[in-house]
């Protein structure tokens, strides 16, 4: 008798308009697995729940178990719960072979015949269970200790998957996934406006992360005005973009270009270095706003209206100026800090920055990124951070219209 490899899963929640049903039947398909609906309840009305109950059948013991870690990423969990295995950690910075890698959506373990939340959730760590205070935190690598108990496998771990809003009419509603430049640029900065708005209202807190071309597209003095506006809590950037935003605030220029009007400016070459030889000799940026020297710009709001940054470092950097962090691991870790119970993210035009930032907060953040290339907003999309709205677009012209709708917002309201 031949022996079959299945296993009943189930899985609740908003599962058609969010597309959690659909997403696992694709990739039930793609992994040419097999499934039959065996029940599917469907939530008549905006607060009630949808149910499936699926049986999924594989070629063998390994096929099977590829499958089932395939849905149970998207929210799938066996009918029967089975408690989560843990193993010892065999050193320090040492995981079990077999760990659990983390996804950056809301995990819950089965310990002890109770589900438990899952601190400080992020994509692609690994979760600690403390047995005797009966609680789990995602952790670092670099943070593991002998000792320390891993969650291994699939089993007795359940992910909940954001779902789609159903309230309002906020940008995480009307778009999805990337926007192509031909999309309604002005409509989409009007509901971005409102986001942001309604996000500040409500007491949360917004981070931007941003690259150099702000300042090159004429864009930095909409994100220093948008910081003097209290809209924007944390900046999380490089030596480039503070660099680049004295040299203009310092000179008018970017890399020796007028940023008004875009010509070159005489001996603007030699701007870039100039500024950077203003900071050392001033000391740091705190120390050019205290003396006067700098007078505007992103850092300067940022200094004058107490906002977090942090300036990463790079093996590109000239300099680097006094404050940035050139110890990786630091940076990270300030990174994190900032970016703590932060309720969005706006990425604007920064790739690498944008991915960084991706992979430490959870799917919970909302995320806006926003780039002139196609390539730059899949990527992030890519690398795990599906939450993010994608809008390809100049920054230099878009920034702009979402500062004037939230002038806007802000007098009518």
């Amino acid at each position: 008798m031949k022996r079959k490899f299945e296993k009943s899963i189930e899985i609740k929640g908003h599962l058609i308009d969010s597309m959690i049903l659909t997403r696992i039947f694709d990739k039930i398909m793609d992994l040419k697995g097999n499934f039959n609906v065996l029940e599917f309840n469907v939530g008549k009305k905006k607060d009630e729940l949808s149910y499936a109950r699926l049986l999924i059948s594989g070629k063998n013991k390994k096929h099977l178990n590829q499958l089932l870690e395939s849905v149970f990423i998207e929210g799938a969990q066996p009918t029967k719960i089975d408690g989560v295995i843990l193993k010892s950690a065999p050193n320090d910075m040492i995981m079990p072979r077999d760990f659990y890698s983390t996804t950056n959506n809301t995990t819950q373990i089965f310990l002890n015949n109770e589900w438990i939340d899952v601190e400080n959730m992020m994509m692609d760590k690994c979760i600690v269970v403390d047995l005797r205070n009966k609680k789990a935190e995602c952790k670092k690598i670099r943070d593991i200790r002998s000792g320390n108990m891993i969650v291994t496998g699939e089993q007795g771990v359940r992910i909940l998957p954001e779902e789609r809003p159903r309230e309002g009419i906020d940008i995480f509603q009307f778009m999805s996934s990337t926007s192509s430049s031909e999309r309604p640029t002005q409509q989409i900065a009007r509901k971005i406006a409102m986001d942001i708005y309604n996000t500040k209202k409500n007491g949360g807190k917004i981070v931007v992360t941003a690259g150099p071309v702000i300042v090159h597209s004429g864009a930095a003095e909409s994100l220093a005005k948008l910081i003097r506006m209290k809209y924007i809590d944390g900046l999380l950037t490089g030596n480039a973009l503070a660099v680049h935003d004295i040299e203009n605030s310092l000179f008018g220029t970017s890399l020796g270009m007028n940023v008004k009007n875009g010509t070159l400016a005489i001996r603007g070459h030699r701007n870039h270095m100039q500024a950077i030889n203003e900071i050392f000799r001033a000391g740091s940026i705190e120390q050019m706003v205290k003396k006067n020297i700098l007078k505007s710009g992103i850092m300067y709001e940022c200094i004058k209206n107490n906002v977090q940054f942090v300036l990463c470092g790079s093996i590109r950097d000239d300099g680097p100026i006094p404050g940035v962090v050139t110890d990786i691991i630091e940076a990270q870790d300030r990174y994190r800090d900032i970016l703590r119970d932060t309720n969005m993210v706006l990425m604007l035009s920064t790739m690498l920055h944008s991915i960084a930032v991706g992979n430490m907060i959870p799917a919970r953040v909302k995320v806006v990124a926003v780039d002139i290339s196609q390539a730059v907003v899949t990527k992030l999309l890519d690398r795990g951070t599906t939450q993010a709205i994608g809008i390809v677009s100049d920054i230099g012209a878009f920034l702009p219209m979402v500062l004037n709708q939230l002038e806007y917002i802000s007098k009518k309201r």
